[in-house]
């Protein structure tokens, strides 16, 4: 409202008036009135106008610790954080990595050297001897471009190791994981001295390659020993396509060690027999 006898001029509303702190129009009174503390010459406690101290409470824009609880008190007492250790460079990192895998390409894949059996003692060796023997082989068509060469292997290997080709029976199959079964299967018919299972499995973005793998591998060995005979595992397991132009040998590989494995079950059954 309007001041009756105040020798300052009316504002409307009676709040903001400058300078004075005031926050109602005084009406006839030459003082500003106060809300707290009837007749005191001190600022209003809460949110100044016109003051020049910051408020007491609210800490709201101040520079100064909050004075209220103890909350700023604790928080003006506390001592600095402790500083956060050095981290490595994202170069260092690189740098690292890459010389861990240096170190593990250096790595050979087998070790060197001879195995010999010391002189005295009885020993049944096999020799990967083809002669008079037939000879099962289930390969897979998938990753064919890598299977047809591992199947090219493996043939002349058996070519060379005397084997005749009406003494050969080729198997394939959709993939690695139907190679257990088809090598079961030719196994119990009895009329092979040893099956080879050639098949290829790439990794890729999913766990597939280790089910298919795994499944292969264990698949293999059980086919050998329930049926008795050898089951040589010639499945390439790989990164990437590029590694197999280093291991398509293993075709020639499996097919030597399914030979001897079948020579040297053929001598122990003969030693058995004596």
């Amino acid at each position: 409202m309007s001041g009756v006898g105040s020798s300052e001029s009316p504002e409307s509303g009676g709040a903001g008036l400058a300078g004075a702190g005031a926050e109602f129009s005084g009406v006839g009174s030459t003082e500003p009135p106060v809300l707290s503390g009837v007749g005191s010459s001190e600022p209003p406690g809460i949110s100044g106008v016109g003051s020049t101290e910051p408020p007491e409470s609210g800490g709201g824009g101040s520079s100064e610790p909050p004075a209220s609880g103890t909350a700023g008190a604790e928080l003006g007492e506390r001592e600095a954080w402790p500083e956060a250790p050095a981290l490595r460079g994202v170069d260092e990192e690189v740098d690292a990595e890459a010389e861990g895998k240096v170190e593990a390409t250096n790595v050979s894949e087998h070790a060197s050297g001879e195995f010999a059996v010391p002189g005295g003692y009885g020993v049944l060796e096999g020799a990967p001897n083809g002669a008079r023997r037939s000879v099962g082989i289930v390969v897979s068509r998938f990753n064919g471009a890598v299977t047809r060469r591992l199947l090219e292997g493996a043939l002349a290997e058996l070519d060379e190791a005397g084997v005749a080709r009406e003494s050969i029976t080729v198997m394939p199959v959709p993939g690695a994981f139907e190679l257990p079964l088809a090598a079961m299967a030719l196994a119990k018919t009895r009329r092979y001295a040893c099956i080879v299972a050639l098949g290829c499995v790439i990794r890729g973005d999913t766990p597939h390659f280790d089910l298919v793998a795994g499944e292969a591998a264990s698949g293999l060995q059980l086919a050998a020993l329930e049926t008795g005979v050898p089951v040589s595992f010639g499945v390439l397991t790989l990164e990437e396509a590029a590694q197999a132009d280093d291991r398509v040998a293993k075709g020639a590989e499996a097919v030597r060690t399914a030979l001897e494995m079948a020579d040297v079950f053929s001598q122990l059954r003969a030693a058995a027999a004596r």
